[in-house]
C-alpha cells in the first residue's frame, strides 16, 4: 500500500505522505502554476504538465534522485493546405492525461486539441500518432463543454501487451488499435447520445466518454463514465451494456476500477449539463462490487450539507491494493479513504482547484 499521493492543482503541485495515521503536505512545486497532469512512475521518478495559457504548456521531470528539470512536451506537425477545413487548431492547448506504456522509457500523453503522443525515451521526445491524427472520422469530433476542442481523456494500456491501446475522447467516444497505434477503429457498440437528435443518438462519434478505467488483473473488464451514463464492457471495449443501478445519479466525470477485483468500481456521481454540483449538495461516492448490479452510496466523512464539490475526471484514484482512494475538488476539498471508500478524512489542508490526483506506485 503507497503512502505518497500527488495532487495536481490550479496553483501547484502538491506531495502528501501518510504518517501516524495521518496524510500531510510534504512538498509544493509550481507553486502558483496550473498543473494539467501528473504521472508517478513505478522507479520513483514524476512527470508533472503545466498549462500556462499564454507561455504554452510544459512538462518537468523528477528524477529518481529527486532532480526536477524540464523536458520535452509534444508538438503538432505544420497543418497542410489541403487540411483547410479542419476545424481543429494543429497547435498543442494542453496535455490532459499522461500513462506509462508499459515497456521501460515508453509513455503515452493525450492532449487538446485531440492529440495522442508516444514518447520512448522517457520524455525526451515526443512523436505524434499520425494514424489517429489524420483519419478523415477526426474532423468530426465535437468540442469539450460546448466549444472548446476535442481532448483524449483516457489511455489504456492492456498490461499484458503494450501494444494493445485504448483511448477515451471527448466528445468523440472510445478508439482501440492493437498494433501500438498504426492503425485505429471506433468500440462504442452499446453506448447511446441522449443529448443527440434521435437519428444520432447511436452515432459512434458523438459519444461523449468523459474516462475510462480499466481493472489491472483483468484488464478485459473496462468501466465508462459517460455523459449520459455508466457503461461496462468485458471484452475490451468491443461492446458496452449501461450500468442502470447507479445512484443518487448517473452523470460525473470520474472512475476508478478497482485493480485486482473486475466486479468493483467506483464512481462520484453529479448533476450535470447546466448546473454540475453535488446532488442535493452532498458529496458522495457510489460503488459496485457486483459488476454494477447494485450500488452503496458513501458518505461518512463526506460533507452532507451544502457542499458543491465538483470532481473532474483525473481527481479519483485508486492505490494498487484497492483499498486506499483519494479524491480532489473543484472547489480544493480532498479526501482519503483506506477502507474501500466506507470511510473518509480529509487532510488538514485547504488546496486550489484539483484536477488530477495520483497515488505513488
Amino acid at each position: 500500500m503507497t503512502d505518497r499521493l500527488h495532487v495536481a492543482t490550479r496553483k501547484g503541485l502538491f506531495e502528501l505522505a501518510r504518517s501516524n495515521g495521518a496524510w500531510e503536505i510534504v512538498n509544493v512545486r509550481f507553486l502558483g502554476d496550473p498543473v494539467s497532469a501528473v504521472l508517478a512512475e513505478a522507479d520513483g521518478s514524476l512527470y508533472a504538465a503545466l498549462d500556462l495559457g499564454h507561455f504554452g504548456a510544459k512538462l518537468w521531470h523528477r528524477d529518481r534522485a529527486g532532480e526536477w528539470r524540464e523536458v520535452a512536451v509534444p508538438t503538432f506537425p505544420p497543418k497542410p493546405e489541403d487540411a483547410g477545413d479542419d476545424p481543429h487548431p494543429w497547435t498543442l492547448g494542453k496535455i490532459w492525461v499522461l500513462e506509462p506504456g508499459g515497456v521501460p522509457g515508453r509513455l503515452w500523453a493525450g492532449t487538446m486539441p485531440g492529440g495522442l503522443f508516444r514518447s520512448d525515451d522517457a520524455g525526451e521526445s515526443w512523436s505524434l500518432n499520425e494514424a489517429l491524427w489524420r483519419m478523415p472520422e477526426r474532423r468530426y469530433w465535437a468540442g469539450v463543454a460546448g466549444g472548446e476542442q476535442p481532448g483524449i481523456n483516457s489511455v489504456l494500456i492492456d498490461p499484458r501487451n503494450p501494444s494493445d491501446v485504448r483511448v477515451g475522447v471527448s466528445t468523440a467516444g472510445v478508439w482501440a488499435s492493437t498494433d501500438a497505434g498504426a492503425s485505429w477503429r471506433n468500440i462504442n457498440r452499446g453506448m447511446y447520445a441522449e443529448y443527440m437528435p434521435p437519428e444520432q443518438r447511436d452515432n459512434p462519434i458523438a459519444q461523449d466518454v468523459h474516462r475510462l478505467a480499466r481493472c489491472a488483473v483483468h484488464p478485459e473488464v473496462v468501466w465508462c463514465q459517460h455523459h449520459n451514463g455508466v457503461f461496462r464492457s468485458q471484452d475490451a471495449g468491443a461492446n458496452w451494456h449501461e450500468i442502470t443501478a447507479i445512484r443518487p445519479s448517473k452523470f460525473g466525470f470520474a472512475v476508478a476500477a478497482h485493480p485486482r477485483d473486475p466486479e468493483t468500481a467506483w464512481f462520484v456521481p453529479a448533476v450535470k449539463d447546466e448546473r454540475r454540483i453535488p446532488v442535493d449538495g452532498k458529496v458522495v461516492v457510489a460503488r459496485t462490487r457486483d459488476s454494477g448490479r447494485s450500488f452503496v452510496v458513501l458518505k461518512n466523512g463526506l460533507p452532507q450539507h451544502h457542499a458543491y464539490d465538483l470532481v473532474w475526471r483525473h481527481a479519483l484514484a485508486v492505490d494498487e491494493t484497492g483499498e486506499r482512494l483519494a479524491f480532489g475538488s473543484t472547489s480544493g476539498g480532498l479526501w482519503v479513504s483506506e477502507d474501500g471508500g466506507d470511510s473518509w478524512t480529509m487532510p488538514e489542508a485547504r488546496l486550489p482547484p484539483i484536477a488530477a490526483v495520483r497515488f505513488a506506485p
